[in-house]
Formats: C-alpha cells, sequence, structure tokens
C-alpha cells in the first residue's frame, strides 16, 4: 500500500498551473517537524517534501496560507525529473489548534 498522511506546513507554493490536458495543478513544498519514539529513544524528525495537488483540489489551495500546519493525505511517487519522492495529494485538512 501506498499512503502517507503527514502533519506539515506551506513553506512553499507555486502559482495554479494548467497540464496539457487543461486541469488544474498547485506544486508545493511541504515541511514536516515532529518528535517520535525509536528503539525507546526520543527523535527528532524534521523533512521537507514537494507535493502536487490536481483538479478541484489544486483550485482550494490558492486560499491555503504559507506556514499554516495542515493535514496532507496522498500518495508518493518518484519525480519525473529527479530521484527525489513526489506527493500526489488526496486531501488537504485544518489541523485543529
Amino acid at each position: 500500500m501506498n499512503r502517507v498522511d503527514l502533519t506539515a506546513c506551506i513553506a512553499e507554493a507555486s502559482p495554479l498551473r494548467y497540464t496539457p490536458a487543461g486541469i488544474p495543478a498547485a506544486n508545493f513544498v511541504l515541511e514536516h517537524e515532529s518528535e517520535i519514539v525509536e528503539l525507546g529513544v526520543l527523535r527528532q524528525v524534521k523533512l521537507t517534501i514537494r507535493a502536487v495537488a490536481f483538479g478541484a483540489l489544486a483550485e482550494q489551495s490558492g486560499r491555503l496560507a504559507l506556514g499554516t500546519v495542515f493535514r496532507f493525505t496522498g500518495f508518493l511517487i518518484n519525480a519525473r525529473t529527479s530521484k527525489s519522492l513526489l506527493l500526489h495529494l488526496h486531501s488537504i485538512d485544518a489541523v485543529p489548534q
């Protein structure tokens, strides 16, 4: 199964664009920070990942504020232009403060 559920903030957001097929697309850079216990030791976790949303989700994403924490759900693929991972988003939800 390939499913990601990540709480992160939007560090960067590109303007809405359209694919050659006319589908709205929005690109993001997400930043995550947390603490997790691994083998009984508290570990600091920090990561940055690129993400993309398509369709209505991409259109709605223009209202999301940079630096605000959201819950992102989607799946991972290899980015076409590099060996890095890209998170394809299914949903973006508010996180209660």
